[in-house]
């Protein structure tokens, strides 16, 4: 148990700590973005299931692989907060003021509405591929899939939990959300769980351009401080 104990604290100890200080200090004044991305959820899942507003949220939010490109780019930043139809509006709305709420304490709103909208935009890209490449190739999938309506902020909550655990070295857990995602895929050979391996694969590339550019300026600024002129790759 103790060992759990330990592990636990230096899984999440430095998450938490940061999670805990911005609760403690400001309240839900912490997370504003979070807020409105749940009231704006809400309020999509309210209007889509009235006759009236059904089509708006569609023509405004809806992303399909048959789409435009430029309309499916155009929808893309609004898709992310509209419901899945078919699954129940509670846990979209769970998923983003949990992750969604970590992320913008630890982040910004700013760097958080950035990796949800890179993880979401893989997802809506990825499926184009997927079709172009058919239903025989490793990563292809249907034709019929190019009809399906891909809207929700699960990619973008897989990449921010992918994100999270590497900024903040919970590696462990980071493995373990791609583990889930990749036995999704293999349990559940479908759209949404292939269009989470992207979201993850997109993540990572920021992960390790991040971690690039931190190198750079370590090396820049170690130079600085050691009076050498600062090192240019």
């Amino acid at each position: 148990m103790r060992a759990l104990v330990r592990w636990a604290r230096a899984e999440w100890g430095p998450l938490y700590a940061t999670v805990r200080r911005a609760l403690r200090a400001r309240g839900w004044r912490a997370v504003p973005m979070t807020l409105g991305a749940v009231c704006l959820t809400a309020v999509l899942q309210f209007v889509q299931n009235r006759s009236w507003g059904y089509r708006l949220v569609q023509n405004t939010g809806a992303v399909r692989a048959e789409d435009p490109l430029w309309l499916a780019l155009v929808r893309t930043p609004l898709s992310l907060f509209v419901p899945a139809l078919d699954l129940p509006v509670w846990g979209a709305l769970a998923q983003i003021l949990i992750v969604f709420g970590i992320a913008e304490i630890c982040l910004g709103w700013w760097r958080t509405l950035v990796v949800a909208y890179v993880a979401t935009l893989a997802g809506t890209l990825y499926a184009r591929v997927g079709i172009a490449l058919g239903p025989h190739a490793p990563l292809g999938l249907p034709g019929a899939d190019a009809l399906v309506v891909d809207t929700g902020p699960s990619a973008a909550v897989v990449g921010l939990a992918v994100f999270l655990g590497w900024r903040y070295r919970a590696y462990a857990t980071a493995a373990i959300v791609i583990g889930a995602m990749v036995a999704e895929v293999i349990v559940k050979d479908n759209l949404a769980g292939k269009e989470h391996l992207a979201a993850i694969a997109a993540v990572l590339v920021v992960c390790a351009l991040s971690a690039a550019r931190h190198r750079r300026s370590d090396r820049e600024g170690a130079g600085a401080g050691s009076g050498l002129p600062p090192i240019h790759s």
